[in-house]
């Protein structure tokens, strides 16, 4: 990855998200995708000369960009490989009880998207991967070969909003029959040949996009990463989230939304019964998007949308 790309990079929504948390001096903070430490780096600046950063990145080459770009600023940043899905645990293991900003930018990479050995473009040709780390976990071809009709049509409808899902997976059944799908363009390709729906948007971009949840669990993560940093969220901490697509953003909102609420009993109950209790105040209603002079600047922060809640009452005990 080259150094030229690390020094160009800016964060999608990196102002806005730094205004949000707040960072003061002495306080804790933690970047659940530290990616290429842009939020990180602005993070511990902002919280000089004694804030400290804790960035999580699942993958080992993003996370060695962010470990050089935080480097200066010594001991006060800290970087460790591993998912946000457990931001918790990887903090307890560190000596972090209580965090008083989280921080979360979803999505993918651009050196991801623009490098085609990770397989997580049609761009260019490349093996059908799509792998944040490789711990194991099956590839996108792994999923192409190995899922089942009913398998691929719900993953392409759930994950990528697919209209044609069905048709989709059945022609992929069909054609994996004859030759196993294993490359980008080919997969591309075979979804093109179905017909594209009209626009700009290449008619596979919503299969990839499904593809890549499916393969790194991307909202099951978010809904753990979201519970877990609730717990660790100090009283008056702020956790913000950048999401770049509706599932992400309705995952993002839903958990805003039932937590800042008193009352959780049915409707059907006309008085409270739970005592249940408020533990977050939505910061942005409606949430926050980049105006038109960051999008000219970075085309791909034009889907990106900035939540951020703040933690009311006591902390949970775990």
């Amino acid at each position: 990855m080259s150094r030229e790309w690390t020094d160009a990079h800016v964060s999608v929504l990196l102002e806005e998200s730094v205004a949000i948390l707040a960072p003061t001096s002495g306080g804790t903070y933690i970047d659940c995708t530290a990616g290429a430490g842009g939020h990180a780096s602005a993070i511990l600046a902002a919280s000089a000369p004694d804030g400290r950063l804790l960035a999580i990145d699942q993958d080992p080459s993003m996370l060695a960009i962010a470990r050089e770009r935080l480097t200066p600023y010594g001991d006060r940043g800290r970087c460790v490989l591993g998912s946000f899905g457990e931001v918790a645990e990887i903090a307890h293991d560190r000596g972090i009880a209580q965090a008083n900003g989280i921080m979360f930018d979803l999505g993918v990479a651009s050196p991801h998207l623009d490098d085609p050995d990770r397989g997580f473009s049609f761009q260019r040709d490349g093996p059908l991967d799509m792998r944040m780390a490789h711990d194991g976990r099956p590839s996108a071809a792994d999923l192409v070969r190995e899922m089942t009709f009913d398998e691929l049509a719900r993953v392409f409808r759930d994950y990528g909003e697919e209209p044609a899902a069905r048709r989709i997976a059945r022609t992929i059944v069909a054609d994996r029959v004859r030759r196993p799908i294993t490359r980008t363009v080919e997969l591309a390709d075979l979804v093109a040949r179905l017909g594209a729906r009209g626009g700009r948007v290449h008619p596979a971009t919503r299969v990839f996009q499904a593809l890549r949840i499916a393969v790194n669990d991307e909202l099951g993560q978010l809904e753990r990463g979201l519970a877990q940093a609730h717990e660790i969220l100090a009283p008056g901490g702020v956790v913000a989230v950048i999401a770049f697509h509706s599932l992400e953003d309705r995952i993002v909102k839903q958990f805003l939304a039932e937590r800042a609420r008193d009352c959780v009993c049915p409707p059907r109950i006309p008085v409270c019964v739970c005592d249940h209790r408020a533990t977050i105040q939505i910061l942005i209603p409606g949430g926050l998007v980049p105006n038109e002079r960051e999008i000219a600047a970075n085309p791909r922060a034009r889907s990106a949308r900035l939540r951020a809640g703040r933690r009311v009452g006591a902390l949970s005990v775990r």
